[in-house]
């Protein structure tokens, strides 16, 4: 393992000086500020930092990050597979077990024992800049995670919180169907009903519906709803109601759950869950969807491999080779990214 010290960033903001690291998220409402890493399969990581300053990601530096091949990215379920789960959920979706379930896969590829993320994360900001971006480097305890997530999980300022599912995807604005707005209502209703589990009677609300955000390479329709948490309710109460985020599951989100666990061949691990930052003097946070997600696994002998996450949402309007296409669209810049193949000169996006 190299020896990286631990670092956070999000955005602009760089965090140093890690102080502890805890599994607690009861610890959030404690004072300082934690960057936080949620596993889609639930393991918690918030570590507190003592050094918080701004400072713009530093440029690339030349052979800091040596990324894998293109040919060398293998993917948990290839197209045949996918595209046969895709049938086997619409089947569900047509015996009434499930309305929408968001479907996944995982693509590995090795890289050099020596792999920063914090090196990768530097081309991320340039190739594919994200409202959301974060990283997490703690080697120590088995979390390097690198996004460039489009998407709001959970934002709070005080006792508002706030948060913003994607679910609609093109390259341009004419490629989004009604499929798109149908399942993104649908996911709407899921995470008013999770933030109402733990928000004031009457408090939530849905201030943008089905909104159209531009990102690189492709659109997407984004929602926002509101809400205020009740009296007495906090992290533990919030995530226990939010997470995972209705966007990667699905609906109902426990049906969902049951389809991936039942369909996919990978753990998701990062991917899906969510990272990001909590300010606990200030009673302010932001943590995104972990999508557009890059982390490197180890071996106990050394041995490192890249991972990264793509997904689709399927509802019984979905074609199987579509969802296919849609999976591939999320996936391609980020790998020229992570691979060095990405040309920002080019016209288009890598395919």
């Amino acid at each position: 393992m190299p020896d990286l010290p631990p670092l956070a960033r999000f955005g602009d903001r760089l965090a140093t000086g890690l102080l502890d690291v805890t599994d607690d998220p009861a610890a959030l409402e404690s004072a300082g500020f934690w960057a936080v890493a949620l596993d889609f399969e639930g393991r918690v990581t918030c570590a507190r930092f003592a050094d918080v300053r701004e400072t713009p990601v530093p440029a690339p530096a030349p052979g800091a990050w040596r990324g894998p091949a293109v040919a060398d990215w293998t993917s948990s379920l290839d197209r045949g597979a996918y595209t046969s789960a895709v049938s086997r959920i619409r089947k569900r979706i047509a015996t009434g077990e499930v309305y929408q379930a968001n479907l996944c896969r995982v693509l590995s590829a090795p890289v050099p024992p020596d792999a920063d993320v914090d090196a990768l994360t530097a081309l991320l900001a340039r190739g594919n800049p994200a409202p959301y971006a974060g990283t997490i480097r703690l080697p120590e305890h088995g979390v390097e995670t690198a996004t460039a997530s489009p998407e709001l999980f959970l934002r709070r300022d005080g006792r508002v919180v706030e948060s913003g599912p994607i679910k609609g995807t093109g390259r341009t604005e004419a490629d989004l169907l009604e499929k798109d707005h149908a399942e993104n209502v649908m996911i709407v209703d899921l995470v008013r009903n999770d933030l109402g589990r733990v928000c004031a009677t009457g408090s939530v609300t849905v201030p943008d519906l089905c909104a159209v955000e531009k990102h690189p390479g492709l659109v997407h329709l984004v929602s926002t709803v509101r809400g205020e948490l009740r009296a007495g309710a906090g992290w533990p109460e919030l995530l226990g109601a939010a997470f995972p985020p209705g966007s990667v599951t699905g609906a109902p989100k426990s049906s969902a759950l049951r389809v991936i666990d039942a369909l996919e061949t990978a753990p998701r691990g990062p991917y899906c869950g969510g990272i990001g930052w909590v300010d606990a003097d200030r009673g302010t946070a932001e943590l995104a969807v972990g999508i557009r997600t890059f982390w490197i696994d180890r071996t106990r002998r050394g041995a490192a491999t890249l991972r990264f996450g793509t997904g689709a949402g399927i509802t019984w309007g979905s074609d199987p080779e579509g969802e296919w296409r849609e999976t591939e669209l999320k996936a391609a810049r980020l790998l020229a990214v992570a691979s060095g193949t990405y040309d920002a000169n080019a016209e288009g996006d890598p395919t």
